[in-house]
């Protein structure tokens, strides 16, 4: 049985990346600031890319050294900072984090998968009697 939930992970960031693109398409930053929904849907993306980039970090960390032009660290510290520190979110860097930071990482993410496939089968080879 293949344990490797590597690629899930990835996978977990890349739709989340996706879909906080996807909610800030076509609007401006005070179209965001006034639009509260839109607002608590991206912050909830941005949470689950915290999650599954500390998953990532804590369950192969090999990956994340192996990688350190991702951001592993920062993407777990502002899930952290969102998830304690609710009423204190700067809406103005979750508006940065989606315009700029986050169609970084969606470019990095095909490598990284590709990557996360190749460590699984070369587990899995070395696993094998």
């Amino acid at each position: 049985m293949n344990d490797n939930r590597l690629p899930d992970y990835l996978d977990h960031m890349q739709q989340a990346a996706s879909d906080a693109c996807s909610f800030v398409e076509g609007m401006d930053k005070d179209a965001f600031l006034a639009d509260k929904r839109t607002q608590q849907a991206v912050i909830m993306s941005v949470i689950i890319i915290g999650e599954a980039a500390t998953k990532v970090m804590d369950g192969y960390p090999e990956f994340s050294l192996a990688h350190p032009e991702v951001p592993w660290r920062g993407m777990r510290g502002m899930r952290n900072r969102i998830a304690h520190g609710y009423f204190d979110i700067n809406l103005d860097v979750v508006w940065d984090t989606v315009k700029l930071a986050l169609p970084d990482l969606l470019k990095q993410l095909p490598a990284l998968r590709q990557d996360a496939g190749q460590a699984g089968k070369n587990k899995n080879a070395e696993a094998k009697p």
